[in-house]
């Protein structure tokens, strides 16, 4: 008996060890593909509503009927294909499961009824497996779109490319590429990625990554597995060789460019016609402390015939608007220092040595000595960059108040960069390069466009505000036991600071950056308008060209705005639309015409319940679609921001840009708002100037709008906060509702003291 006891003990300690091994060693993952998409279009009687009410709002606002259609899109989505989303797709972080683009088609079509979407995956997690199935998903979601001369929704082939640096020298930030046409001459052999930081941290991930994970959470092994499996899948494809023009390539490795420079030189050898589009470039969470347009305004840098429009919006915030105070300073050795706080802003620097210096009382410490620990801290944080927060240890995430945050931007960006505002690029110019040829200093010139950036393949999520958990960015630990794996033991308060070793803390990815308070400042996200000849591939491609096109929160505002006294070169007169470069006749005359978005009815129009059934409708909608009644939002009011650019290098920014420079009231009215302006400055300053203007609804309750919920003191500062959560300590079903005013953004116009050249 004792025999055949320890024959069986054998037997399951080797089947044990086989199992673990085989885990270890990946044999369990399974490959998760791009899905099957729903295979039927949106009823054409449904197509055509949607341009026949948009026809109906212009026809209230002025006898003429618009020669152009009104078409909304997203042109940033990500799906399980791209490393974070699959990270985030897991249990341990309540995910919902896989996102495949298959799902995002689906969502497109019949949740969030978009006209056009894009898919922007990640590069860098990109393999030639991975990008086949993409290419061969998005052609499958637009071959079911029914005439392409009329499609329900055309769907775009894109990715991102994600670079991060350490210093605001070496950082570029994220872009996405979005690519023109579908055949396999028209588009790329790979993506390209970006070197550096972002490439090691996703290609490297799987090294972080536990290899028993599974067994942590088995009841849900399988898509820990599968997770494993999309790592190794990363790290087997080789690096392509350098030195190597892009088309001559071989299609099994992955391409990087470590810069804008490298991208825009990479993109030109293959020779798709692409648009390079800018994003996050305020967004604190990875960029370091101090960065600005201007080094990506030098040169090579920039590609003005690709890299035409920017994203004042994404479900990350708002990065609009400009502000002259930052969150580090540097003398003139390049050494960072922690600026003094302002009644508008505070330093996360400054805030470490606030939290030292009591700290330090409570120790029981001198006056001097806590000044001194207090100027420690600040200067510890000032040098360790986005890692700041690790020169305190234990310090809780409520603990940093609002520090670093835009207090009086419209729903802004976690750790807000003023300097990487869409409208700081605008004021700035570069005198160091050659001159435009028409004598002018190089400048930025971008159209305005909003996007979702949501990485759970809802294309399109801002149509009504719900479910933060799903519809937004925010997610988090499951449980504190899972709490305390992803983020660590807590480390006991110190009343000191501590040096951080930049490169060290700079291998642990993601662990570094501070991932809980931003889930406070993650919204539903934004949309792409466009004024387009029709609903075609190529008219809206046409659309994206020419820069006719505008941004909004998520709602589906109806914008026109138009220089009315625009010069042709032969003297003639023209309105010129958003987008455009002009001379004015004379003093510049502008009409904006604004309509407010369509009321939400509850619930899915009977077409998408008819498409997807009620499985689907509760798994992609989340039980909610775009379902609009017949009654129109107010239009509150019409603001005009005007930007002159600078005319020498020591011009100071912020006097250039003027936001708003004027303020319309609009009368309550579901019919919308007109206005008309002049500038009669504009002749006389000798100078050229831009204008675009925001279109702004009626207060509603958003999501995440109040950010942190700072409960101010008796002076109106914030003394306590209270965080949304993306993890278990705020309940799934609470969505951090507060009022904001919904708007979009015009693409600037441009008028030229030259023309248009």
């Amino acid at each position: 008996m004792a025999r055949w006891i320890a024959v069986a003990v054998g037997a399951v300690v080797l089947f044990v060890a086989a199992y673990v091994g085989a885990a270890w060693f990946g044999i369990y993952g399974q490959h998760e593909g791009p899905g099957e998409p729903t295979a039927t279009r949106i009823p054409e009687a449904v197509v055509a509503e949607r341009a026949h009410a948009a026809a109906r709002a212009a026809a209230a606002l002025t006898p003429a009927p618009p020669e152009k259609q009104i078409l909304f899109g997203d042109l940033h989505v990500h799906t399980t294909f791209s490393t974070d989303a699959f990270l985030a797709s897991l249990p341990m972080l309540q995910g919902e499961g896989a996102h495949p683009i298959a799902d995002a088609c689906d969502f497109a079509r019949f949740c969030s009824a978009l006209d056009f979407w894009s898919i922007n995956d990640h590069a860098e997690a990109s393999t030639p497996r991975r990008w086949q199935e993409t290419k061969e998903s998005i052609r499958q979601c637009n071959a079911l779109a029914g005439d392409p001369d009329n499609p329900d929704v055309v769907a775009f082939l894109g990715y991102e490319w994600s670079q991060v640096g350490r210093t605001p020298d070496d950082h570029y930030g994220h872009k996405n590429v979005v690519i023109r046409g579908l055949a396999d001459d028209e588009v790329p052999v790979r993506p390209i990625g970006a070197g550096g930081l972002a490439t090691d941290a996703l290609r490297n991930a799987g090294e972080a990554i536990p290899r028993l994970l599974p067994f942590a959470d088995f009841a849900n092994r399988q898509r820990y597995w599968n997770f494993i499996r999309f790592l190794d899948e990363i790290a087997e494809v080789p690096r392509c060789p350098e030195g190597v023009p892009s088309s001559e390539l071989p299609a099994d490795c992955y391409e990087a460019a470590g810069t804008p420079e490298d991208l825009f030189r990479k993109l030109d050898e293959a020779g798709h016609d692409s648009i390079v589009i800018p994003h996050g470039n305020t967004w604190g969470f990875y960029s370091p402390p101090g960065i600005t347009w201007d080094k990506q305004l030098a040169g090579a840098m920039h590609d003005p015939s690709r890299q035409t429009l920017i994203e004042v919006m994404s479900g990350h915030g708002n990065s609009e608007e400009y502000r002259d105070w930052r969150a580090v300073e540097f003398d003139a050795a390049g050494i960072p220092r922690c600026p003094a706080p302002r009644d508008d802003y505070l330093p996360s620097c400054w805030r470490a040595g606030e939290i030292i210096r009591a700290r330090c009382a409570e120790a029981g410490e001198s006056e001097t000595e806590c000044e001194e620990r207090a100027a420690a801290a600040r200067q510890h944080y000032a040098e360790a960059g986005v890692a700041g927060r690790h020169a305190l240890p234990g310090t809780p995430p409520e603990a940093w108040l609002d520090a670093g945050q835009c207090r009086d931007c419209f729903l802004p960006t976690f750790n807000y960069r003023p300097g990487g505002s869409a409208q700081y690029a605008l004021a700035i110019s570069d005198f160091e390069g050659p001159e435009e040829p028409d004598g002018d200093p190089r400048r930025f010139q971008f159209g305005f466009i909003a996007s979702s950036d949501n990485h759970r393949a809802r294309p399109g999520t801002g149509y009504k505000e719900f479910a933060r958990h799903g519809m937004t960015e925010a997610n988090g630990a499951a449980s504190p036991t899972w709490r305390e794996r992803i983020v660590g033991t807590p480390e006991a308060p110190e009343p000191r600071s501590r040096a951080i070793d930049v490169e060290t803390i700079g291998r642990r990815g993601l662990a570094v950056l501070e991932t809980e308070r931003q889930s406070s400042f993650f919204l539903t996200g934004g949309l792409a308008a466009v004024h387009a000849d029709g609903r075609s591939r190529d008219a809206i491609w046409d659309a994206l060209g020419r820069k006719e096109v505008y941004g909004t929160s998520g709602a589906r505002i109806l914008l026109w705005f138009h220089l009315l006294n625009g010069e042709r070169p032969d003297g003639s007169l023209a309105a010129v639309p958003m987008g455009g470069v002009a001379r004015a006749a004379g003093v510049p005359r502008f009409e904006v015409r604004a309509v407010g978005s369509l009321e939400q009815e509850p619930g899915c129009p009977d077409w998408s319940q008819t498409a997807l059934g009620p499985e689907a409708i509760a798994r992609i909608c989340r039980g909610e679609c775009y379902h609009p009644s017949d009654r129109r939002r107010p239009i509150t009011r019409i603001e005009v921001v005007r930007i002159r650019p600078q005319r020498t290098p020591d011009e100071d920014v912020a006097g250039l840009i003027e936001g708003p420079w004027r303020v319309f009231s609009c009368a309550p009215s579901e019919a919308g708002c007109v206005v008309q302006f002049e500038d009669p400055e504009q002749p006389t300053a000798g100078r050229d100037t831009l204008y675009y203007v925001r279109a702004i609804e009626a207060a509603t309750e958003m999501v995440n709008a109040a950010s942190l919920r700072c409960t101010a003191d008796a002076e109106s500062r914030c003394s306590e906060v209270d965080p949304c959560w993306g993890d278990y300590r705020t309940a799934d079903d609470d969505d951090c509702l507060a009022p904001a005013e919904p708007r979009a953004w015009s693409s600037p116009i441009y008028v030229d003291v030259r023309g248009a050249g």
